[in-house]
C-alpha cells in the first residue's frame, strides 16, 4: 500500500498541539494510519508550512439560503433580520441552486468535511447526494399556534421523506414552536440529534417571562395569533429545555444573550444524555446584533462547544477559520488549540460523526486541513486554511 506521509510546523490531533517532529500517515484516500516520529517516517515526507488540522465541522449552517448574501443589512437586530429574510427570501429555482453550489463548494475548499445544515425545504436534496462534505440536515419545524401543532410536524415530515443524506427533524426557536410541538418533536426525534436557535436576542427571555417584548412586531408582521401564548416567567431555555429530553444529542445555536443561570440549569437537565452542546456562530451574532457570545461563560461552566458559520444572509463568507479569526481577535486569551478543538473533535462529536471524523485517530478519515501563518499559537491577518486531502 502507497502511503502519504505529512509533516508541519505544528500538528494538532483534535485535541492537542504535537511539535514539529512528528509526522502524519495517512492512506491514498486520507484514513489515518498513525503518527510517529520523523526519525521512523522514512522516506518520502511532504513537509508543509504551518499547523495540521482534521478538517473543519460546521454545526450549524443554512445552505439554503445561499442567494442572500449581501440581502440583509448588518446590525438590524434580530426581528427586523427575520422579517427581511422571510420577505426577501424567493428567488428562481436555478438561482438557489447555484448559490448554493457555490456555498458547498467554499465550504469544501476552506477545510470543512460536515457540516449540521438548517433547511425549511428540501431545496438542498439533490446536491447532498453523493457530495464530497458529509451533511445532517435538521428539517426545521416551525408553528406558534398551540392547534395546529400536529399539522406543522407533518409539513415537517414530507420535507424530511425528500432527502436520501440524513435528515432529522428539529424545532426552529423557542419564539417560533409551541409547547404542544415541542412535546411531538420530542417524540418524533428521540434518538436522533437535535437543534435549536437558542437565546438569539434579549427579547426571547422577555416573551418567556413577561408575554412583552419585539417579538410581538414580528406576530404582527406575519399574522401570527400570539393570544394564548401562556409564559412560564422563566428563561426561554429553562422553559423549553425539559421538553427536549429524548434526544441523543441537543445542539443549543448563537447562545448571544444566555445568562449563566441558564447553564447551570442546563447543567442539572443534561448531566448525561442528551448531551448537550452550545454552538457559537460570532460573525452572523456580530452581523445582526452587533454582540459576540459570552464563550468565557461557557468556558468557566466546562460545556461543550462547537462553531458554526450561520447563512450568507448573515455572513460574508462560510469559512471556518474566519469564525476561529474573529474569536480570537475578540478573545485574545483562548487558545487556538483550544478553538480548534470546538472546530473539530467537539463538532464531530455534537454531530455523531465522530467514529469517523473530528480526530487523526487510526481508521479515521477526518480530512486534512493546512493553517498557513500561525505565529505563536494564534492566527495572523494572513492565515489562511487549504484542503490538503
Amino acid at each position: 500500500m502507497k502511503w502519504r506521509k505529512f509533516k508541519a510546523g505544528a500538528l494538532f490531533t483534535g485535541t492537542e498541539v504535537l511539535p514539529s517532529d512528528r509526522v502524519l500517515i495517512t492512506d491514498e484516500q486520507g484514513m489515518i494510519h498513525s503518527i510517529v516520529h520523523a526519525d521512523e517516517a522514512g522516506d518520502d515526507v511532504l513537509v508543509l508550512d504551518g499547523l495540521l488540522s482534521p478538517g473543519f465541522v460546521n454545526t450549524h449552517c443554512h445552505l439554503e439560503l445561499s442567494h442572500m448574501k449581501g440581502k440583509v443589512a448588518p446590525g438590524t437586530g434580530l426581528i427586523d433580520f427575520l422579517i427581511t429574510v422571510i420577505r426577501e427570501r424567493t428567488a428562481t429555482p436555478e438561482l438557489v441552486q447555484e448559490a448554493m453550489q457555490q456555498a458547498a463548494t467554499e465550504l469544501y475548499q476552506s477545510g470543512t468535511v460536515a457540516v449540521g445544515d438548517i433547511c425549511n425545504t428540501a431545496d438542498s436534496a439533490r446536491l447532498k447526494e453523493g457530495s464530497n462534505i458529509q451533511w445532517k440536515s435538521f428539517i426545521e419545524v416551525l408553528g406558534f399556534n398551540e392547534g395546529n401543532a400536529a399539522e406543522r410536524l407533518q409539513f415537517a415530515r414530507h420535507v424530511q421523506d425528500q432527502f436520501t443524506t440524513p435528515a432529522t427533524l428539529s424545532p426552529h426557536a423557542p419564539y417560533s414552536v409551541s409547547s404542544a410541538l415541542f412535546h411531538l418533536i420530542n417524540e418524533a426525534a428521540a434518538g436522533e440529534v437535535v437543534t435549536v436557535h437558542n437565546q438569539e436576542t434579549h427579547a426571547e427571555n422577555e416573551l418567556y417571562q413577561h408575554k412583552t417584548g419585539d417579538f410581538f412586531r414580528l406576530y404582527n408582521n406575519l399574522s401570527i395569533n400570539a393570544e394564548t401564548f401562556q409564559p412560564s416567567g422563566k428563561s426561554s431555555l429553562q422553559t423549553y429545555l425539559p421538553w427536549l429530553n429524548k434526544a441523543a444529542n441537543l445542539l443549543l445555536v448563537h447562545n448571544t444573550f444566555i445568562h449563566e443561570e441558564d447553564i447551570l440549569f442546563s447543567k442539572t437537565q443534561h448531566p448525561v444524555s442528551p448531551d448537550l452542546f452550545f454552538c457559537t456562530c460570532i460573525n452572523a451574532n456580530k452581523y445582526i446584533t452587533s454582540q459576540v457570545p459570552p464563550l468565557d461563560l461557557f468556558r468557566k461552566h466546562a460545556c461543550q462547544l462547537t462553531l458554526g458559520t450561520d447563512s450568507y444572509a448573515s455572513n460574508n463568507q462560510l469559512n471556518i477559520l474566519e469564525e476561529i479569526r474573529t474569536i480570537q481577535q475578540a478573545f485574545p486569551h483562548i487558545l487556538l488549540s483550544e478553538v480548534l478543538r470546538w472546530a473539530t473533535h467537539n463538532g464531530a462529536r455534537a454531530l455523531q460523526l465522530d467514529h469517523q471524523l473530528g480526530t487523526f485517530e487510526k481508521g479515521k478519515q477526518p480530512g486534512v486541513v493546512l493553517i498557513s501563518d500561525v505565529q505563536d499559537g494564534r492566527l495572523t491577518k494572513e492565515s489562511k486554511a487549504m484542503r490538503v486531502i
